[in-house]
Parts: structure tokens; C-alpha cells; sequence
């Protein structure tokens, strides 16, 4: 997990604590110039690229570590690859802390909550409805799932086999209904029947399918959710960071949960989409089962990269 941008900052450090410090300590008393870790950023650049960083991110990261280093004076066997670790840290963590407790949105939001899913085919975004199910089930919390993905072949069939999994009712219409008319009939259900949740699936044929745009805009004018969740594929690089900002400026996105991060040995989708988009990331999906589905701790991610 997050190997290739583990192994890019150790390199960097590295490179930093051997090349920048013996440099630095060269003109003693002097301050650190912009001109002398051009070298530096240009590799910092390179190495976040790599690991799927979006050029947006690499250039706050750059401005940071700038800011943390010109002007300041050379201190005799100074540890500047410790200084360029403790500021990508504080960066990272800026970036990714943001002041939302799914939990306490749990408790808090009037019931039925009402929780739309976005996001491309192939993210595992259905099965996260089924994650997030169970999740409710298991703070003793009852849901109601909307089969609103009426488009893509098999969609209702797979999302009706994790209801009878779960013992969680699906509310659904024939294939190629309207998507919006299955999110209603769900939250009906739940106020007739008490229910503490609605989850609603929906299509996700490609971001820039102009059509696909407009249903979800129809479901979330009908369905009214407290929550809208970006569902992410983390190893889907730069392409998830566009599909991010695509259902965020079209329809308008709350949270965001990356999928397959057990899988992911870059490392930067995390980072790349909290920042472009402004959201939180809440949770991260690491396999495939029901339990396998993690609360997103900034302290847990920055301790996978740094070691």
C-alpha cells in the first residue's frame, strides 16, 4: 500500500540530507536562496507525479517547502532531510484534515437520512452501498437501499443480491425506469416503515456523459440527500481526480470514499482528490468484503507513507 510514493519520499530525503546539507553547510551562516534547491524541487516534482499527485497539489507542496526553507539560515549538521519530511507531513495533513465525523453525522441527521452515491462504473460503488449497509446495521441503525442505477445491464440484480445478504430492503422498478421515480418510492418506503436510512445507487455511465449529468441532477432535486459521496477508484490516478471534479461541479459532492486502496501502490488519489475537490475523504475500501471498509484517519495515512 502506497509503496511507490513511501519509497519516492525516502529518496527524497535522502537526496536532501546528503546533497541540499552539505551545501548548505558550504556557506555557513548564510540563508538558504531559492536558486539552490531548484534541483531539489524539480526532483520533489517529478517523484509526487509519479505517484499520481495532481499537478495543483505538487505545487502547493513545492510552495511549502519553499516557504519552509528560503530565507532560513544554515545551521551547522543541519538535518534538512528531517526539515523536508516534517513539511511534506504538515502539508499532506492540511490537506487531507477536514472537519467532518461520519459518525456524528450518523446520530445527527434527521431520519430518514437520505445518502446519494455517485460515481463511475467499475469503482466498486455498489458494493461500498452494501459496506455502508452494514456499517449502519452494525451501530444498530435500519436501512432502505434505492436501486436508482436502472441503466447499466445487471445493476438492480447485483445490489438486490447484497440486499438479501444483508436482510436490507431494495426498493426497485423494471430495467430503464426512471431513476429518480425508484429514489422516491425508497424514501416513502422508509417513512411508512420507519427506516433510519435510504442509500441511493446510481447509473455511472461516464462523467462526461452530458445525460448522465442531468439524472443525477434529477435524482438529488427529487431525493433531497444530507449526504452526496463521491465513490473513487484510488488506483484510477488522474482519471478519478477528473471524475471527482466533473460530479462535484455538475451535481455537487459532500464526502468522498476511495475503493481498492489495499491495492493502491501510488498513493496520491487520496491526497489529490481532498484537495482539488475541497471534501473530505471519509472512508477507504480495503477488499471485498461487507467488513472491509475503513474509517479514513489522516494520522493512519501519513504514518503508511513516512514509516
Amino acid at each position: 500500500m502506497f509503496k511507490l510514493l513511501k519509497e519516492k519520499i525516502r529518496s527524497l530525503k535522502k537526496k536532501a540530507k546528503e546533497e541540499l546539507s552539505e551545501e548548505f553547510t558550504e556557506g555557513l551562516g548564510k540563508r538558504i536562496t531559492e536558486d539552490k534547491i531548484q534541483n531539489f524541487l524539480w526532483e520533489l516534482e517529478l517523484a509526487l507525479m509519479e505517484a499520481d499527485v495532481a499537478v495543483d497539489v505538487i505545487e502547493k507542496i513545492k510552495e511549502d517547502v519553499k516557504k519552509e526553507l528560503v530565507g532560513k539560515k544554515v545551521r551547522i549538521r543541519s538535518d534538512v532531510g528531517k526539515v523536508i519530511e516534517n513539511t511534506l507531513k504538515k502539508s499532506i495533513r492540511e490537506i487531507l484534515t477536514k472537519n467532518f465525523d461520519f459518525d456524528e453525522f450518523v446520530k445527527k441527521c434527521e431520519k430518514p437520512c437520505v445518502i446519494m452515491f455517485l460515481g463511475v462504473n467499475g469503482t466498486g460503488k455498489t458494493t461500498v452501498i452494501a459496506k455502508i449497509a452494514k456499517y449502519l446495521m452494525d451501530q444498530g441503525y435500519t436501512s432502505v437501499i434505492s436501486a436508482s442505477d436502472t441503466f447499466r445491464a445487471g445493476a438492480i440484480e447485483q445490489i438486490d443480491e447484497h440486499g438479501k445478504k444483508l436482510g436490507v430492503k431494495v426498493i426497485k422498478h423494471k430495467a430503464g425506469g426512471d431513476p429518480a421515480a425508484v429514489a422516491y418510492d425508497a424514501i416513502e418506503h422508509a417513512r411508512a416503515k420507519h427506516r433510519d436510512f435510504v442509500l441511493i445507487d446510481t447509473a455511472g455511465r461516464m462523467q462526461t456523459n452530458r445525460n448522465l449529468m442531468d439524472e443525477m441532477k434529477k435524482i438529488k432535486r427529487v431525493a433531497k440527500p444530507h449526504l452526496t459521496i463521491f465513490v473513487g477508484d484510488a488506483l484510477a490516478g488522474n482519471d478519478a481526480i477528473e471524475q471527482a471534479k466533473q460530479f462535484n461541479r455538475e451535481v455537487g459532492v459532500d464526502a468522498v470514499i476511495l475503493t481498492k486502496i489495499d491495492a493502491d501502490a501510488k498513493g496520491g488519489s487520496a491526497i489529490s482528490i481532498a484537495y482539488e475537490i475541497k471534501k473530505p475523504v471519509i472512508f477507504l475500501g480495503t477488499g471485498q468484503k461487507y467488513e472491509d471498509l475503513m474509517k479514513f484517519n489522516v494520522d493512519w495515512f501519513i504514518k503508511r507513507i513516512f514509516g
